[in-house]
C-alpha cells in the first residue's frame, strides 16, 4: 500500500485517495476509528506529516472528524440518518458523562441509556461521573401541539397524557441514574428536569459536549386514549424523528464545532432563563 513514486500527485494526495476510497466502499464504516497516525504512515510508507496532512484534506470533505485525544473518525454524513446508542454507550467510556437533552418526552433517551447503565453496573463501564440534563414542554399549559384534530385546539386531557410519558421517561431516567452512585458504582450521579413554556418541535441531544444529534418531529393524525376516551389528535411523532449526528473537531471554525458550540449555547440559554424546575 505504499504510494506510486510515478504519480505525479504529491503523497499526502495520494494517501488521501486511498483512504477516500476506502471510506467510501464502506471498508471503513460510518463512525469508525481510523488507525492511528504512526500506523497510517507505516501502511503507506510515508512521514506522519504527510498522514497529517492527507487526514486535514479528508476532514475539509466532511469525511472525517478529528476528537482532541481520541483520533479521528469516518463521519457520519449529515445527509444520512445516524445512530445514537452506540454514541452514548461510547460516551460512557470517558470518565466524566454528560448528557443534555431537550425535546418532548425522554423516551428514546430512557431506552438508549439503558445498555451503557447496565454496563456500568456490570463493571464493563467505570465513568466517574453522570450528569444529565432534561428539557421538556411544561405540559400544564395550553400548548400549540398536541392538539385535537376536531376542533384544532388544547385539550387538557392530551397534556396530561403527554405529562404521565414525560414523568414515566424522566423519572425512570433519574432513578437508574441515581441508583449508580446509591451502590457506590460512579462517585458522582445527577439527573436535572426543567420544564419550559414552548412546544418542542425537535429533538436535541448533546454529548459529552463535542456531538449533537438533532431532527425535527413530523406532525401527523394519531389516535390516543386520553381522559378515559379514544380522541384524534395532531401529535409529534418522536419515533419518526430521523436524527443527524455532528461533533467538533479541533478546527473551532468547522461545520461539526460550530453545531455543538451553537446548540450548546441555545440550551444553555434557555436552562439558565425561562426554564423552570419540575413543579414549581
Amino acid at each position: 500500500m505504499s504510494i506510486d513514486p510515478e504519480d505525479p500527485r504529491p503523497p499526502f494526495q495520494q494517501v488521501a485517495s486511498a483512504l477516500r476510497a476506502a471510506i467510501l466502499t464502506r471498508k471503513f464504516e460510518p463512525g469508525e476509528k481510523l488507525p492511528s497516525g504512526p500506523e497510517l504512515a507505516k501502511t503507506y510508507g510515508v512521514a506522519r506529516m504527510t498522514i497529517q496532512q492527507a487526514i486535514r484534506l479528508l476532514r475539509d470533505e466532511g469525511l472525517v472528524l478529528s476528537q482532541q485525544g481520541r483520533g479521528v473518525f469516518v463521519r457520519e454524513r449529515t445527509e444520512r440518518p445516524a445512530g445514537l446508542r452506540p454514541h452514548i454507550e461510547r460516551a460512557f467510556t470517558e470518565p466524566k458523562v454528560t448528557i443534555d437533552f431537550a425535546g418532548f418526552g425522554g423516551e428514546t433517551l430512557h431506552g438508549a441509556l439503558q445498555e451503557p447503565l447496565d454496563k456500568v453496573r456490570h463493571g464493563r463501564l467505570a465513568p466517574e461521573s453522570i450528569s444529565i440534563r432534561v428539557l421538556v414542554p411544561d405540559m400544564r399549559m395550553p400548548m400549540g401541539l398536541p392538539v385535537r384534530t376536531d376542533t384544532g385546539e388544547d385539550d387538557p386531557a392530551v397534556r396530561e397524557r403527554m405529562t404521565n410519558i414525560m414523568l414515566r421517561n424522566t423519572q425512570g431516567i433519574e432513578d437508574s441514574v441515581g441508583e449508580l452512585e446509591t451502590l457506590g458504582l460512579v462517585q458522582k450521579a445527577a439527573v436535572e428536569t426543567r420544564v419550559y413554556p414552548v412546544a418542542s418541535m425537535f429533538k436535541l441531544y448533546i454529548i459529552n459536549q463535542a456531538e449533537i444529534f438533532f431532527g425535527f418531529y413530523p406532525v401527523k393524525e394519531n389516535t390516543v386514549v386520553a381522559g378515559g376516551e379514544k380522541v384524534d389528535i395532531y401529535d409529534l411523532m418522536g419515533r419518526d424523528a430521523v436524527l443527524f449526528h455532528h461533533a467538533a473537531d479541533e478546527d473551532p471554525e468547522s461545520a461539526g464545532s460550530q453545531y455543538v458550540s451553537q446548540s450548546q449555547m441555545w440550551f444553555d440559554s434557555i436552562w439558565s432563563t425561562v426554564a423552570k424546575e419540575r413543579g414549581e
